[in-house]
């Protein structure tokens, strides 16, 4: 248990950066189902949207430190590379 009065503010906003972060992942994973979702049923146009709205939220979350910058470009690329060969 935190001791000084500075420790236990720093619990508390690792506690309120935590909250934030699992928030913040959890919508890039709903994110990332949607346009898995897409992909799996075959619709071209709804994966495409889908891809086009998760982009972004993927990116932000890297520059949030969510998840690390190299991790969130591997996941975009993988996801177009699959929505782009749906189109083939």
């Amino acid at each position: 248990m935190a001791n000084t009065t500075s420790a236990k503010k720093a619990t508390r906003k690792i506690a309120r950066r935590t909250a934030i972060n699992k928030a913040r992942r959890s919508r890039v994973r709903g994110f990332i189902r949607k346009v898995e979702e897409a992909i799996a049923s075959g619709d071209i146009a709804v994966a495409t949207e889908a891809l086009r709205a998760a982009q972004p939220e993927i990116q932000r979350a890297s520059t949030k430190g969510v998840m690390h910058t190299n991790t969130a470009s591997r996941k975009v690329s993988r996801l177009a590379q699959r929505v782009k060969a749906l189109a083939a």
